[in-house]
């Protein structure tokens, strides 16, 4: 009698689920979870893995600040000697015509000297001065787009982190030694090129591994790496104060990153399961379960998030995933993916208008341009602070909202103000306030667009917002250069337009990074259609 109780008593009710305190993983039913729910289950969503990941991975930033602010230094004094009444010449010994005061050019064209403020060069021909800024950020635009095709398709993310910062360094150096104004163009939007892809690369490699309710606050804190770069450059530009040297010493950290900090990086799970890696990716998942003191069973098995079926059975738990591809044409094709990436491109047009509009009059403040500059990066760090603290209480959208009016409104004050007196602080204080509101902005439209797009189209989608940047950043120094107060007229209608267009996007607070086209409609219980 007792043999027989005992063997009831080793079975369990059919209906319900096997108690998984008892026995080996092996014993377990095989089940498949998205990375998501594999993150917030058993690997931990934000632990030292993670954070080690994170900081590693978003040094990146001031690599892009790096070549990017730099042309706030070096483009007012490459090798242009001047000489009264016939115009301008190359001189690969001197430095850009005579410096009026820092960051202000002047040269004489025959009728009598001018400066930058009248943004018009004349040397020889009537050459725009912001012509090299516009030729770099028109490489930084096709660059985005390039690299962010590929690192969801064939280089991976880390792939492409590490052929955009050799890039970057090798095109950097090579601008030092440019023996003529044509060719430092051409070094300039080359580059771009390279360099528009970094912090895109960087952003979504930092991000994807971070659980779903910490995913928010981490994104939020990439362009702290963006600000203190910014103001380590300012110390670099102070030592090294001719621009060939500056060229090759902010160009140095992008190889030194490639040498000694990417080795310890990882590549996204999330991309090798879109590949069809899924050996690859569990690999990583058992190491961040494992660095952040977790335990992820053996009968878990990652899937991509149309296949995911709760609690059901699996015949081989080491099955392959085929390959998932995506590109912007798919994006396109899908009404509920096409509206979102037409409002994100809005959205970041007028948020880069606004953003290096304003950052760019720091060269006609009649201060030091040094100081100026790292003061420009420091103030821009409470917005990140304040909108990494309420991107979880009060969601993306009303968040994005919120920074952009804030800015516009007093943009749109500083235009009314007048430029004489108390009123000239005033309006200063304006542009300083609007700075914080679109940099806060800025941020949090990249972990915007990141959550609004899958895995298989995501770099690819936020490729597309960047290049729309990059289209601010090149028509934001002819918006300056009109003077007065309709430049920041202009910046306040892009602050008011901007958060018009985020409240037709939809909230993305708590919901999980989708994997494949597939997935998200079929995540999504209602599609978005603009009238």
């Amino acid at each position: 009698m007792s043999s027989h109780t005992e063997v009831f008593d080793d079975l369990h009710p059919p209906l319900l689920p096997p108690d998984e305190t008892l026995g080996d993983d092996n014993e377990l039913p095989l089940q498949r979870l998205s990375v998501d729910q594999m993150l917030a289950k058993y690997c931990g969503e934000f632990g030292f893995w993670q954070f080690k990941h994170f900081v590693l991975t978003c040094m990146a930033w001031a690599l892009q600040a790096f070549h990017t602010m730099v042309m706030i230094f070096a483009d007012r004094e490459q090798g242009w000697t001047c000489e009264p009444g016939s115009g301008c010449i190359w001189d690969v010994d001197k430095s850009i015509c005579d410096l009026e005061q820092p960051g202000s050019w002047r040269w004489d064209d025959g009728d009598g000297w001018s400066t930058v403020a009248e943004w018009g060069m004349v040397c020889g021909e009537k050459y725009k001065v912001g012509l090299v800024q516009a030729a770099f950020f028109a490489g930084c635009m096709i660059g985005a787009g390039i690299f962010g095709h590929l690192s969801d398709s064939k280089l991976g993310r880390k792939g492409s982190l590490t052929i955009v910062c050799i890039l970057s360094f090798v095109f950097g150096v090579l601008t030092s030694i440019s023996p003529n104004y044509w060719t430092y163009v051409l070094l300039r939007v080359l580059t771009g090129f390279s360099s528009g892809g970094v912090g895109l690369c960087a952003f979504v490699l930092a991000t994807e591994p971070v659980g779903p309710t910490k995913r928010g606050i981490a994104g939020m804190s990439t362009f702290y790496l963006f600000s203190i770069g910014t103001a380590l450059l300012s110390g670099i530009a102070y030592i090294f104060q001719s621009w060939r040297s500056l060229y090759i010493a902010s160009s140095i950290p992008s190889i030194l990153f490639v040498v000694f900090i990417l080795p310890f990086i990882s590549e996204s799970p999330r991309w090798y399961l879109v590949q069809g890696k899924t050996d690859q990716a569990m690999k990583i998942m058992h190491s961040i379960a494992k660095s952040n003191g977790k335990h992820l069973p053996k009968n878990v098995y990652i899937a991509l998030d149309d296949e995911v079926k709760s609690n059901d059975e699996i015949g081989v738990g080491t099955e392959t995933i085929g390959t998932v591809t995506g590109s912007v044409i798919d994006v396109i094709k899908s009404p509920l993916t096409r509206t979102r990436l037409f409002l994100v491109m809005g959205v970041n047009f007028t948020c880069s208008v606004v953003y290096y509009g304003l950052n760019l009059n720091v060269v006609n403040l009649k201060t030091n341009l040094y100081l100026s500059v790292l003061f420009n990066a420091v103030v821009e760090m409470p917005a990140y602070l304040l909108t990494a603290i309420f991107i979880d209480r009060f969601g993306r959208k009303p968040l994005g909202v919120g920074t952009q009016w804030f800015s516009g409104i007093f943009c749109i004050i500083g235009s009314l103000l007048g430029s004489e007196g108390i009123w000239k602080v005033v309006t200063m204080v304006c542009g300083v306030m609007g700075i914080c509101g679109m940099a806060g902005t800025y941020n949090l439209m990249f972990i915007y667009a990141m959550e609004l797009f899958p895995t298989v189209v995501r770099n690819a989608a936020l490729g597309c917002g960047t290049q729309m940047v990059q289209l601010g950043a090149i028509l934001a120094p002819f918006v300056v250069v009109m003077g007065g107060g309709f430049p920041f007229l202009v910046f306040g209608a892009c602050g008011i337009l901007g958060g018009i267009l985020i409240l037709y996007l939809p909230e993305t607070l708590n919901k999980p990074l989708y994997d494949t086209m597939n997935g998200m409609a079929g995540g999504e219980n209602e599609f978005f259609v603009v009238a």
